[in-house]
C-alpha cells in the first residue's frame, strides 16, 4: 500500500499516529507493539474530536509517571524488542542529530524532552500502524517549518528546533505560520519511513485519515491527513528497482536474483559498474509488476542491506510468442516462437544434457531440424 501525507499544519508523532488510526489501522495492534517494549505505567487510547470544522482522531497518552529523560540506548533497545525497523531506525535517527548536536557519541546520548513515555509510544505506535496498514511506501507533501521559538531543557531555542532540521536533511520543506510545526519525532518517522516528497503519486485510494494536534487554532484545523491507496497497473506498465552494491559477494548476488524470480520478478540481472573512489561494484535490477513492486523492494533491502534504491517506471513491449514440444531422445523439449524467430528452451536442452551426456549445442540444432 502506498501512503500519502499532507501535514496541513505539521507533523508530530501523535498527529501521524491519530491519522493512520483513523485511515484504518488497529489499535489493539499498536498497543500490542507498545506492549512488547517493555515499557510499563501507561495506556493509550484515541477519541474523536472537533478541529476546526473537522472531525479528526486524537491519540491520548496516560502515564503513571512524569519522567521525560532516558537515554537513547534504552529507548533503542526497547524499540529492537518489537521487530519494527522503522521503529528502531527513528530512534536511532534521533540519537544521531542529539549525538552530532551537543557533541557527543549517540550511544552516550541523554534524551530530556524526547526521553518520555510520549516519544516511544509515539514511534512504536506508527510503526506498527503502518505495518498493519501494509504501508510500503510513504509519500509527502512538503512539510510546513513554522517559526518563532521554544523552550527546552537548554534554553530557548529557535524553531524549527535545531534536532528537527537534523532530521529533515533531505525532506522538502515550505514555509509555516508561527510555532513548532514539524517536531523531531515526526521528522525521525519521516525518515526512517524513507519518505519520498513532492505531488500524490498515482494511485487506487482507498482509505483517509484526519489525525488532530494538541492545539486549537483559530482560523484552521490542526491535522495531518493521511491517504491510503493501492498502486495503479495498466498494461505494459513495469516498474524498475536498482541499486548498486559494493559488499556482496557473487553467490549472495545470484541468490538475489532466484529470491527476486521466485517473489514475482518478470526478469532480475546484475550490470558491473565503478563506483566514487574507483570501486567495483554492480548494480542489481528487478523488473517488476506494479502489483509486486512493493514485496519485491522490500525483498531486495532484506536480502541487500542496501540502504536506497532507484524506482522508475517503464512500458515493456512484449511481442506476441507460442510454444510447441518436440520430442527429442524420449523427452520433450519446448519451442518457443517468436514474430522473428523460434528457440529451444533451455532448461529443457540442459535437462535433456544432463540424461544424454550430449553437448547442449548439438541437442539445440536437433531440436530445431526436429520441427
Amino acid at each position: 500500500m502506498i501512503l500519502y501525507l499532507n501535514p496541513f499544519t505539521g507533523l508530530a508523532g501523535d498527529m501521524l499516529l491519530g491519522a493512520l488510526l483513523d485511515a484504518g489501522a488497529s489499535l489493539d495492534a499498536v498497543r500490542r507493539a507498545v506492549a512488547r517494549t517493555g515499557l510499563t505505567g501507561w495506556r493509550l487510547d484515541a477519541e474523536q474530536v472537533r478541529t476546526g470544522p473537522l472531525t479528526a482522531l486524537r491519540v491520548r497518552i496516560d502515564v503513571d509517571d512524569d519522567a521525560t529523560e532516558r537515554p537513547a540506548s534504552t529507548l533503542i533497545e526497547m524499540a529492537a524488542r518489537t521487530g519494527l525497523p522503522v521503529a528502531e531506525a527513528a530512534l536511532t535517527a534521533i540519537a544521531e542529530a542529539e549525538g552530532a548536536l551537543h557533541g557527543v557519541p549517540p550511544a552516550e546520548v541523554h534524551l530530556h524532552e524526547l526521553g518520555g513515555h510520549d516519544t516511544l509510544i509515539d514511534i512504536v505506535g506508527c510503526a506498527a500502524a503502518l505495518r498493519d496498514l501494509g504501508v510500503t511506501r510513504v509519500h509527502s507533501a512538503p512539510l510546513p517549518l513554522g517559526s518563532g521559538t521554544v523552550r527546552t531543557r537548554h534554553g530557548v531555542l529557535p524553531v524549527p528546533a535545531p534536532a528537527t532540521l537534523a532530521l529533515l536533511r533531505g525532506a522538502r520543506v515550505r514555509g509555516g505560520a508561527a510555532g513548532e510545526a514539524v517536531t523531531p519525532t515526526g521528522a525521525a518517522l519521516l525518515l526512517a519511513a524513507g519518505t519520498a516528497y513532492g505531488a500524490p503519486p498515482e494511485m487506487e485510494l482507498r482509505a483517509t485519515g484526519y489525525g488532530a494536534g494538541t492545539r486549537e487554532l483559530p482560523d484552521r484545523p490542526n491535522v495531518t491527513v493521511a491517504m491510503l491507496g493501492r498502486p495503479v497497473t495498466e498494461p505494459g506498465r513495469q516498474i524498475v528497482l536498482s541499486t548498486n552494491l559494493d559488499d556482496l559477494t557473487g553467490e549472495v548476488l545470484a541468490h538475489v536474483i532466484e529470491r527476486a524470480l521466485a517473489a514475482g520478478a518478470a526478469d532480475a540481472w546484475i550490470t558491473p559498474a565503478v563506483m566514487k573512489k574507483g570501486r567495483p561494484a554492480h548494480v542489481l535490477h528487478v523488473l517488476a509488476p506494479p502489483e509486486s513492486a512493493d514485496a519485491l523492494q522490500s525483498l531486495v533491502f532484506a536480502e541487500t542491506g542496501s540502504l536506497g534504491l532507484r524506482r522508475s517506471e517503464v512500458e515493456k513491449v512484449a511481442l506476441p510468442r507460442h510454444f510447441e514440444t518436440v520430442r527429442l531422445y524420449g523427452h520433450d523439449v519446448r519451442m518457443k516462437h517468436g514474430p522473428w524467430g523460434v528457440k529451444p528452451e533451455h532448461d529443457d536442452l540442459a535437462g535433456l544434457a544432463e540424461a544424454t551426456g550430449r553437448p547442449l549445442r548439438e541437442l539445440a540444432r536437433e531440436a530445431l531440424d526436429a520441427l
